[in-house]
């Protein structure tokens, strides 16, 4: 009976050993799961910062060490952000070339980590549309309803995000002054191929403007461009000297000036 009941005693004390050291386990779990959402969230503040400041290359340098994330409010800012630095003038072909196609990468990654991030569908959508300039005139236009399926989904997504409203203006800007070699390229690749007006464009560039006033110097460059097309000289003239003397802040802003 003693020895029973020093078993059973030894148990409890085991049981409530094994209590402890999972109750502690579970402490530790969970302040390190913390500890991980306030990292990334650290991260995620660090590279809005630096993107403000337009920090191009310290901002890369910075996201890239996380390319291997699950989470796709870091995968998406690194695939803009190795967007940003092919563009730079200093990036050498190779490199361009390069970083390009893992843009494409990350934004894939975003996307297949959550669907519902309206960020992930833009950029994968202009990711997918940079890697056709290398890929060919056939691939880009083939890629073409895929890339303005992913910027509507944006847009339903987050309707008052400017900048994939004037994406879609873009879209249709550039359907509208297909010429005609790429046009019959396009009727070998669909039953009814995508077709698009200078009108749509001008509405698109305008919705824009309306969601976020002066919000980039692009769109008031296409507003401009999209009235010449229409021979409207008069609003042609506004919108272009507004995009003349937009405030240069990046590489894009120094090259519509």
């Amino acid at each position: 009976a003693q020895v029973l009941r020093k078993g059973l005693q030894r148990g409890i004390v085991l049981s409530a050993g094994s209590f402890l050291v999972y109750e502690a386990h579970k402490l530790i779990s969970g302040f390190a799961e913390v500890h991980a959402s306030f990292k990334v969230e650290d991260v995620i503040e660090q590279a809005d910062y630096l993107y403000g400041s337009g920090e191009t290359e310290k901002l890369y340098r910075m996201l890239v060490q996380h390319k291997n994330s699950d989470d796709s409010e870091l995968l998406w800012r690194l695939a803009r952000s190795s967007r940003d630095l092919a563009q730079l003038g200093t990036t050498s072909a190779e490199e361009k070339r390069q970083l390009t196609y893992d843009s494409l990468e990350y934004a894939k990654k975003a996307l297949e980590k959550n669907e519902s991030n309206f960020a992930a569908h833009k950029w994968y959508g202009i990711c997918l549309s940079d890697v056709g300039d290398y890929e060919g005139i056939k691939t880009k236009i083939g890629n073409a309803i895929v890339i303005k399926e992913h910027f509507q989904r944006a847009v339903e997504l987050n309707p008052k995000d400017a900048t994939t409203i004037h994406l879609i203006g873009i879209w249709c800007y550039s359907f509208a002054e297909m010429p005609w070699y790429q046009r019959k390229i396009a009727a070998t690749l669909f039953a009814t191929p995508p077709t698009s007006t200078f009108q749509e464009a001008l509405r698109y560039f305008h919705m824009a403007e309306e969601a976020d006033p002066n919000f980039y110097s692009k769109n008031l460059l296409f507003l401009g461009k999209t009235y010449l097309k229409l021979n409207n000289k008069k609003m042609a003239l506004l919108w272009l000297s507004k995009a003349k003397e937009y405030p240069a802040q990046t590489e894009e802003d120094k090259q519509v000036r």
